[in-house]
């Protein structure tokens, strides 16, 4: 318990800005994921961004990692590497941004759609955000994290959807990675408790069919194995002295 470190409000203002620039960075590629569109420009047009506002790609070279953000397609879970590969209609595309801004990490991730999706991608996608806000919204000092998981895997088993067991959030602030791991599956009452200065990813990574998921050869990409659909969101957010903060969201101040 002791491990898992606490920030201060002076420590929330620059997660704050943090967050603030890789949610912008994801807002802004919106428009540019398109058919044709290939996931390394994807890359080059983030990593310039972050660098033109003064910021790092944390996810470059990160233990050998090759390319400044991640892109999963499809059945793709998590930490597809950016290559020449074009994206397709009816693809489904998640985008993990990190950025290290004065000292300290905003780390976020969404969906996004390719021209006309299937009926069943946008269920999961819809699920897999709901996922991620209904786990949000109990955050408040004294719960345990195990009540993360728990209101994550009832929502998506209730709607037919399985929780990605292999990978999980995690402790963020000056280091990419701390402690705790943060499981998207559990029980509640079960789990180190918040504390006001935490500050953590959810990252409910959610399936179409089975919970299963291998890496590949490169040692980075995790597929499905029974290659069906996944999705994922990501917020970084910190716990205040009787609730919440979202840092990772493109607020207007």
């Amino acid at each position: 318990m002791n491990s898992i470190k606490k920030y201060n409000e002076s420590d929330f203002v620059k997660l704050r800005k943090a967050g603030k620039l890789a949610a912008i960075a994801l807002d802004n590629i919106k428009d540019k994921i398109l058919p044709g569109i290939t996931t390394r420009k994807i890359d080059e047009i983030i990593k310039k961004f972050l660098r033109d506002h003064n910021a790092y790609p944390a996810p470059l070279y990160y233990r050998g990692y090759p390319k400044s953000i991640c892109t999963s397609i499809n059945h793709v879970v998590c930490h597809g590497i950016p290559s020449d590969k074009e994206l397709k209609n009816g693809d489904i595309l998640n985008i993990d941004v990190t950025a290290y801004l004065d000292g300290f990490h905003g780390d976020c991730s969404k969906m996004f759609c390719v021209g006309d999706i299937s009926v069943k991608a946008k269920n999961l996608i819809n699920v897999t955000k709901e996922c991620l806000n209904r786990s949000i919204k109990i955050l408040k000092p004294g719960i345990h994290f195990g009540n993360i998981g728990h209101v994550i895997q009832s929502f998506a088993e209730e709607k037919g959807f399985s929780v990605v067991r292999e990978f999980c959030g995690h402790g963020v602030g000056e280091n990419f990675h701390e402690e705790p791991n943060v499981l998207h599956y559990g029980n509640k009452n079960e789990g180190p408790i918040l504390e006001e200065g935490m500050v953590f990813t959810i990252e409910p990574m959610i399936n179409e069919g089975k919970f299963e998921t291998k890496v590949l050869k490169d040692g980075w990409t995790a597929v499905t194995k029974d290659k069906s659909l996944s999705a994922q969101f990501e917020h970084t957010v910190g716990i205040t002295n009787n609730g919440y903060e979202i840092f990772t969201l493109n607020k207007i101040k």
